[in-house]
């Protein structure tokens, strides 16, 4: 809204107006605004959530220290997309597709945290929402934001629609799906496309679900999305600029700049929240705030064109989700061969795992910490690397 609102009265020749031009300034800012007000207003979000005896419902897994963050209060999600959302809406351009899409998922996927939350807390079901309709609902985003994506004159333009994204370490750093296809023409074209829906489909449900896995020690889950954060965040910015983007032999993307406003705040928002989420932990983000982080995360990297990055820059998320996987499979297959389950892991996800082994919860999430500032660091480093 104060981007919109320089924007109409540019003419008046306010002192400093011109700073919101830039994408930098309006970055800075919009990290500020979203901090400070997670900052806060997390602190009586907090106290309204106690006072509602909304507190953290805990499954005794004999883990140290875990009986100890019973009562803790949940759903502070609204925290994070609180501050996100009052930053975005007054900082961000509005009428960019990318920024629009970007919303629509924070709300979409809060919202379905949301309600997943409200039933565990207030209707006493452990469970909550159906595993099956969150799913339904996850792909109903994802097929949106994919069919939005592909067709939409605002994100193609005039120019010809290429099924190319980024990739490291081939000459070009670009990949077309149409490679994929075994048809040529129409058919062939049909094929690309839908490869390319599918793909996007699976990426944003495998953030979404991913991100919720890995929140499950004090600050593990807000931490780590936002290293991931900062690093979209730049690849926006790069491939936005068009000086940039041909130096670094990347795809031009006009007006993907603007996502790099809308992950400034993002990364503002997680901040905040880890004020209050460190250990030992005030509030519990809850799905409310997990399932909206990885939709965020997983839409903007395919917005950008980096999709196929997010194996190395989310490797954090891929391990612990891997973990469940393997886990369960081991557990089923030797239990039907053998008459007992047996485990690769003490415990799954991985975190729990060196909870077994007896770390500290803060020693594991610090460390998982600097291993997703390697794997970021080593994302963008691969854009040079042919």
């Amino acid at each position: 809204m104060i981007y919109h609102l320089f924007n109409f009265i540019k003419d008046c020749e306010i002192p400093g107006y011109r700073l919101l031009g830039y994408l930098s300034f309006r970055s800075i800012l919009a990290i500020v605004i979203s901090m400070l007000i997670a900052f806060f207003a997390g602190g009586k979000i907090i106290r309204r959530l106690r006072k509602a005896q909304i507190g953290e419902s805990i499954r005794d897994l004999g883990l140290e220290g875990q009986m100890q963050k019973k009562g803790t209060p949940t759903m502070g999600g609204v925290i994070i997309i609180l501050s996100l959302m009052v930053s975005v809406l007054l900082v961000c351009d509005l009428s960019n597709i990318y920024v629009q899409l970007l919303i629509l998922t924070t709300l979409w996927c809060g919202g379905i945290g949301f309600i997943d939350d409200y039933i565990k807390v207030f209707k006493g079901k452990k469970e909550g929402m159906s595993a099956k309709i969150k799913l339904i609902l996850q792909f109903m985003l994802a097929l949106g934001i994919a069919l939005i994506f592909c067709f939409s004159e605002k994100i193609w333009g005039d120019g010809p629609k290429q099924l190319i994204t980024t990739i490291p370490f081939i000459k070009e750093n670009e990949f077309d799906y149409s490679w994929l296809s075994p048809f040529r023409g129409q058919l062939g074209m049909y094929f690309s496309w839908g490869m390319y829906v599918i793909m996007i489909i699976l990426v944003i449900l495998a953030c979404s679900n991913g991100t919720n896995l890995t929140d499950g020690l004090d600050g593990l889950s807000s931490g780590t999305s936002a290293i991931v954060g900062v690093a979209l965040g730049v690849l926006a910015y790069l491939s936005g600029n068009i000086i940039n983007a041909n130096y670094l032999n990347i795809m031009y993307l006009p007006g993907t700049g603007e996502i790099a406003v809308f992950m400034a705040a993002f990364v503002g928002a997680l901040i905040g929240f880890l004020w209050y989420n460190t250990y030992p932990a005030q509030v519990f983000m809850g799905d409310t705030g997990s399932l909206m982080i990885g939709g965020v995360i997983g839409v903007c990297a395919v917005l950008i064109r980096k999709e196929l990055l997010l194996p190395l820059l989310c490797g954090i998320f891929l391990m612990e989700s891997l973990s469940v996987i393997i886990q369960k499979t081991w557990f089923r297959y030797t239990k039907k061969k053998y008459g007992e389950g047996r485990r690769v892991f003490l415990m799954a996800p991985l975190h729990h795992h060196y909870q077994k082994k007896g770390m500290p919860e803060p020693r594991i999430v610090v460390r998982f910490w600097i291993i997703g500032i390697i794997l970021a660091v080593s994302t963008l480093a691969l854009l040079k690397i042919r």
